[in-house]
Protein backbone atom coordinates (compact mmCIF):
# COMPACT_ATOMS: atom_id res chain seq x y z
CA UNK A 1 0.00 0.00 0.00
CA UNK A 2 1.41 3.13 -1.04
CA UNK A 3 1.94 5.99 1.57
CA UNK A 4 -0.97 8.05 -0.33
CA UNK A 5 -3.60 5.34 0.11
CA UNK A 6 -2.71 4.73 3.40
CA UNK A 7 -2.82 7.98 4.07
CA UNK A 8 -6.58 8.07 2.33
CA UNK A 9 -7.62 4.65 4.22
CA UNK A 10 -7.02 6.41 7.63
CA UNK A 11 -8.13 9.54 6.85
CA UNK A 12 -11.49 8.19 5.58
CA UNK A 13 -11.58 5.52 8.83
CA UNK A 14 -11.25 9.04 11.34
CA UNK A 15 -14.35 10.77 9.48
CA UNK A 16 -15.98 7.41 9.90
CA UNK A 17 -15.58 7.61 13.43
CA UNK A 18 -16.03 11.42 13.66
CA UNK A 19 -18.98 11.33 11.88
CA UNK A 20 -20.50 8.50 14.17
CA UNK A 21 -19.90 10.46 17.10
CA UNK A 22 -21.10 13.55 16.04
CA UNK A 23 -24.68 11.61 15.28
CA UNK A 24 -24.19 9.85 18.42
CA UNK A 25 -24.37 13.41 20.00
CA UNK A 26 -26.24 15.03 18.19
CA UNK A 27 -29.27 12.35 18.61
CA UNK A 28 -28.31 12.77 22.29
CA UNK A 29 -29.09 16.83 21.68
CA UNK A 30 -32.61 16.38 19.64
CA UNK A 31 -34.06 14.35 22.15
CA UNK A 32 -32.91 16.34 25.12
CA UNK A 33 -33.34 19.68 23.77
CA UNK A 34 -36.16 21.74 22.01
CA UNK A 35 -34.34 23.69 19.25
CA UNK A 36 -36.09 26.40 17.94
CA UNK A 37 -34.61 26.26 14.15
CA UNK A 38 -33.78 23.91 11.11
CA UNK A 39 -30.85 22.05 11.87
CA UNK A 40 -30.08 21.12 8.24
CA UNK A 41 -30.04 24.81 7.23
CA UNK A 42 -28.27 26.08 10.44
CA UNK A 43 -24.95 27.90 9.23
CA UNK A 44 -22.62 26.72 11.45
CA UNK A 45 -23.87 22.95 10.16
CA UNK A 46 -23.69 23.91 6.50
CA UNK A 47 -20.14 25.28 6.86
CA UNK A 48 -18.78 21.52 8.96
CA UNK A 49 -20.39 19.77 5.91
CA UNK A 50 -18.26 21.80 3.49
CA UNK A 51 -15.43 21.61 5.00
CA UNK A 52 -15.85 17.74 5.75
CA UNK A 53 -16.27 17.07 1.62
CA UNK A 54 -13.21 19.12 1.08
CA UNK A 55 -11.05 16.99 3.33
CA UNK A 56 -12.67 14.11 1.11
CA UNK A 57 -12.07 15.37 -2.02
CA UNK A 58 -8.38 16.21 -0.60
CA UNK A 59 -7.84 12.11 0.90
CA UNK A 60 -9.12 10.86 -2.52
CA UNK A 61 -6.46 13.50 -4.61
CA UNK A 62 -3.59 12.27 -1.85
CA UNK A 63 -4.33 9.00 -2.49
CA UNK A 64 -2.91 8.82 -5.52
CA UNK A 65 -6.09 6.59 -7.26
CA UNK A 66 -7.11 7.32 -10.72
CA UNK A 67 -10.64 9.67 -10.32
CA UNK A 68 -12.31 6.37 -12.33
CA UNK A 69 -11.25 3.92 -9.02
CA UNK A 70 -12.84 6.75 -6.75
CA UNK A 71 -15.88 6.78 -9.11
CA UNK A 72 -15.41 10.72 -9.68
CA UNK A 73 -16.09 9.71 -14.09
CA UNK A 74 -18.85 9.21 -15.64
CA UNK A 75 -19.12 7.21 -19.20
CA UNK A 76 -22.95 8.28 -19.70
CA UNK A 77 -23.79 10.84 -17.51
CA UNK A 78 -27.50 11.10 -19.08
CA UNK A 79 -27.73 7.23 -18.19
CA UNK A 80 -26.54 7.77 -14.50
CA UNK A 81 -28.36 10.33 -13.82
CA UNK A 82 -31.66 8.38 -14.85
CA UNK A 83 -30.60 5.32 -13.75
CA UNK A 84 -30.48 7.60 -10.20
CA UNK A 85 -33.62 8.92 -10.48
CA UNK A 86 -35.15 5.76 -11.31
CA UNK A 87 -33.06 4.21 -7.88
CA UNK A 88 -34.16 6.81 -5.73
CA UNK A 89 -38.04 6.33 -6.66
CA UNK A 90 -37.68 2.98 -6.37
CA UNK A 91 -35.84 2.78 -3.17
CA UNK A 92 -37.99 5.36 -0.89
CA UNK A 93 -41.79 4.28 -2.38
CA UNK A 94 -41.79 1.46 -0.83
CA UNK A 95 -39.57 1.85 2.26
CA UNK A 96 -42.21 4.55 2.95
CA UNK A 97 -45.16 2.16 2.57
CA UNK A 98 -43.04 -0.45 4.80
CA UNK A 99 -42.15 2.08 7.03
CA UNK A 100 -45.96 3.16 7.63
CA UNK A 101 -47.28 -0.40 8.05
CA UNK A 102 -44.42 -1.12 10.35
CA UNK A 103 -45.55 1.69 12.57
CA UNK A 104 -49.04 0.68 12.92
CA UNK A 105 -48.44 -2.93 13.62
CA UNK A 106 -45.59 -2.56 16.05
CA UNK A 107 -45.71 1.32 17.33
CA UNK A 108 -44.07 3.97 17.51
CA UNK A 109 -41.24 2.46 19.39
CA UNK A 110 -39.99 1.17 16.48
CA UNK A 111 -39.80 4.86 13.96
CA UNK A 112 -38.13 8.24 16.13
CA UNK A 113 -39.48 11.07 13.52
CA UNK A 114 -37.81 13.79 15.59
CA UNK A 115 -34.98 13.83 13.10
CA UNK A 116 -37.31 14.50 10.01
CA UNK A 117 -39.63 16.63 12.27
CA UNK A 118 -36.30 19.10 12.81
CA UNK A 119 -35.30 19.64 9.00
CA UNK A 120 -38.96 19.75 7.59
CA UNK A 121 -39.46 23.23 5.64
CA UNK A 122 -41.19 25.34 8.35
CA UNK A 123 -42.08 27.75 5.42
CA UNK A 124 -41.82 28.86 1.70
CA UNK A 125 -38.11 29.85 2.18
CA UNK A 126 -37.09 27.05 3.54
CA UNK A 127 -38.61 24.42 0.91
CA UNK A 128 -36.15 26.34 -1.31
CA UNK A 129 -32.77 25.98 1.30
CA UNK A 130 -33.78 22.97 2.45
CA UNK A 131 -33.16 20.67 -0.83
CA UNK A 132 -30.48 23.19 -1.16
CA UNK A 133 -28.54 22.05 1.83
CA UNK A 134 -29.66 18.39 1.15
CA UNK A 135 -27.14 18.80 -1.60
CA UNK A 136 -23.94 19.28 0.94
CA UNK A 137 -25.61 16.09 3.34
CA UNK A 138 -25.59 13.92 0.43
CA UNK A 139 -22.15 14.86 -1.06
CA UNK A 140 -20.81 14.16 1.97
CA UNK A 141 -21.97 10.92 2.72
CA UNK A 142 -21.51 9.44 -0.76
CA UNK A 143 -17.86 10.70 -1.12
CA UNK A 144 -17.08 9.01 2.36
CA UNK A 145 -19.07 6.12 1.95
CA UNK A 146 -19.15 4.92 -0.93
CA UNK A 147 -16.15 6.77 -3.14
CA UNK A 148 -13.35 6.31 -0.43
CA UNK A 149 -14.48 3.34 1.54
CA UNK A 150 -15.39 1.57 -0.53
CA UNK A 151 -14.12 2.84 -4.42
CA UNK A 152 -10.81 3.92 -2.64
CA UNK A 153 -10.18 0.59 -0.21
CA UNK A 154 -11.38 -1.91 -3.21
CA UNK A 155 -7.80 -0.72 -4.92
CA UNK A 156 -6.19 -2.86 -1.88
CA UNK A 157 -8.43 -5.51 -1.76
CA UNK A 158 -10.63 -6.05 -5.26
CA UNK A 159 -12.19 -9.24 -4.25
CA UNK A 160 -13.64 -7.89 -1.17
CA UNK A 161 -15.46 -4.77 -2.69
CA UNK A 162 -19.09 -6.21 -2.04
CA UNK A 163 -17.73 -7.01 1.42
CA UNK A 164 -16.48 -3.94 2.43
CA UNK A 165 -20.28 -2.44 -0.03
CA UNK A 166 -22.22 -4.42 3.24
CA UNK A 167 -20.00 -3.80 5.81
CA UNK A 168 -20.03 -0.03 5.45
CA UNK A 169 -23.90 -0.07 4.42
CA UNK A 170 -24.45 -1.43 8.33
CA UNK A 171 -22.63 1.19 9.47
CA UNK A 172 -24.17 3.70 7.42
CA UNK A 173 -27.71 2.46 8.62
CA UNK A 174 -26.52 2.57 12.03
CA UNK A 175 -25.03 6.28 11.99
CA UNK A 176 -28.88 6.67 11.50
CA UNK A 177 -29.52 5.44 14.82
CA UNK A 178 -31.39 8.60 16.13
CA UNK A 179 -34.56 7.24 13.60
CA UNK A 180 -34.65 4.39 15.84
CA UNK A 181 -34.89 0.48 14.71
CA UNK A 182 -36.68 0.91 11.43
CA UNK A 183 -34.38 4.08 10.28
CA UNK A 184 -31.42 2.27 10.59
CA UNK A 185 -32.68 -1.12 9.09
CA UNK A 186 -34.23 1.43 6.03
CA UNK A 187 -31.03 3.26 5.62
CA UNK A 188 -29.14 0.39 5.30
CA UNK A 189 -30.96 -1.39 3.12
CA UNK A 190 -31.02 1.99 0.56
CA UNK A 191 -27.24 2.35 1.45
CA UNK A 192 -26.52 -1.11 -0.16
CA UNK A 193 -28.58 -0.60 -3.57
CA UNK A 194 -26.76 2.82 -3.62
CA UNK A 195 -23.85 0.71 -2.82
CA UNK A 196 -24.58 -1.25 -5.41
CA UNK A 197 -25.37 1.51 -8.28
CA UNK A 198 -21.90 2.85 -7.36
CA UNK A 199 -19.68 -0.88 -7.69
CA UNK A 200 -22.13 -1.21 -11.06
CA UNK A 201 -22.16 1.54 -12.90
CA UNK A 202 -18.14 2.99 -11.65
CA UNK A 203 -19.48 5.90 -10.78
CA UNK A 204 -20.87 7.88 -7.87
CA UNK A 205 -23.08 9.92 -9.86
CA UNK A 206 -26.25 7.61 -9.98
CA UNK A 207 -26.05 6.74 -5.93
CA UNK A 208 -25.66 10.67 -5.93
CA UNK A 209 -29.24 11.19 -7.71
CA UNK A 210 -30.51 8.13 -5.87
CA UNK A 211 -29.32 9.54 -2.40
CA UNK A 212 -30.54 13.03 -3.26
CA UNK A 213 -34.05 12.07 -4.45
CA UNK A 214 -34.37 9.54 -1.36
CA UNK A 215 -33.89 12.27 0.75
CA UNK A 216 -36.05 15.21 -1.59
CA UNK A 217 -39.34 12.56 -1.38
CA UNK A 218 -38.20 11.69 2.44
CA UNK A 219 -39.79 15.23 3.19
CA UNK A 220 -42.01 15.60 0.76
CA UNK A 221 -44.23 12.51 2.01
CA UNK A 222 -43.35 13.48 5.92
CA UNK A 223 -44.61 17.44 5.21
CA UNK A 224 -48.02 15.61 4.72
CA UNK A 225 -47.92 13.25 7.36
CA UNK A 226 -46.42 15.95 9.81
CA UNK A 227 -48.91 16.35 11.84
CA UNK A 228 -49.01 12.62 12.92
CA UNK A 229 -45.23 12.46 13.59
CA UNK A 230 -46.06 15.45 15.91
CA UNK A 231 -48.32 13.40 17.89
CA UNK A 232 -45.91 10.45 17.80
CA UNK A 233 -43.19 12.76 19.14
CA UNK A 234 -46.06 14.50 22.13
CA UNK A 235 -46.77 10.81 22.68
CA UNK A 236 -43.40 10.97 24.16
CA UNK A 237 -43.12 13.49 26.07
CA UNK A 238 -41.24 15.35 23.86
CA UNK A 239 -41.76 18.32 21.40
CA UNK A 240 -40.14 19.32 17.56
CA UNK A 241 -39.03 22.11 15.82
CA UNK A 242 -39.71 24.30 19.44
CA UNK A 243 -42.75 23.81 19.27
Amino acid sequence: MSAGLAIMAAGALGLLAFLCWATYRSGILLRTVDIPFNVLVAPPEVLARLALIVVCVGLGLVSGLPWAQLGWTSADPALDVLLGLVAGVLIQMPLALIASWAVRVWGPRLYDPIVILNVLPRNRRQWVTVPLAFVSAVVLEELLFRSLLVGGLSAVAPAWTWVLAAGFTLVFGLVHWPQGVLGVVATAVAGFVLAGLFIIRGSLLPPLVAHYAVNVLQIMLAARQREALERMVRGTGRTANGQ
